[in-house]
């Protein structure tokens, strides 16, 4: 018998939610956030800021009525990142901090399949654009594990980080 895992994508609101995205950021396993030393209210602060910038988006992702991860959005067109790598139309950067806790089976995969079904659900994406921290090993394994394209590492401002670019296409067509 299989149990499907119901996934939500909410919007960030800055005050209602600084205490549980602060929970997640400073906790070291989360280091390649670069958030382990922020307060409450500077975290708060952070994503009031990002809620109004245009080319930039935070949702809690949850899986059966709980969050289980932070989501954000990006244009490369707009962003500084975007001046590091060969920029396409139809890109969007995305950032994913998995929380902290145990999951049930099933919890993961479904979060990364919802997740990717929730980006192309925008018809103007065709090509989602990852940027880990080189030396972040699982994100790493993630690019793999979904059939990303691996890209050149680059040293950003605030670290070296390892391209990876999906396609709707290479999605689709079942490579992950």
């Amino acid at each position: 018998m299989s149990s499907t895992v119901d996934i939500a994508v909410v919007p960030v609101e800055a005050d209602r939610d600084a205490e549980l995205i602060h929970s997640w950021t400073s906790q070291e396993r989360a280091v390649f956030w670069g958030m382990l030393d922020k307060p409450v209210k500077e975290v708060r602060d952070i994503y009031a800021w990002i809620q109004e910038q245009p080319h930039l988006a935070a949702y809690l992702v949850h899986a059966d009525g709980a969050p289980v991860a932070l989501f954000q959005t990006y244009d490369p067109f707009v962003d500084e990142i975007g001046e590091f790598y060969d920029r396409k139309a139809g890109d969007v950067g995305i950032h994913l901090l998995i929380g902290p806790g145990k999951r049930g089976p099933g919890v993961s995969a479904a979060l990364l399949q919802g997740l990717a079904d929730w980006v192309w659900s925008d018809p103007a994406h065709a090509r989602i654009v990852f940027e880990p921290d080189a030396r972040n090993d699982k994100s790493v394994a993630v690019l793999h594990r979904l059939g990303a394209e691996i890209g050149p590492q680059v040293d950003l401002p605030h670290k070296r980080a390892q391209f990876g670019f999906l396609t709707r296409e290479a999605w689709f067509s079942g490579r992950r």
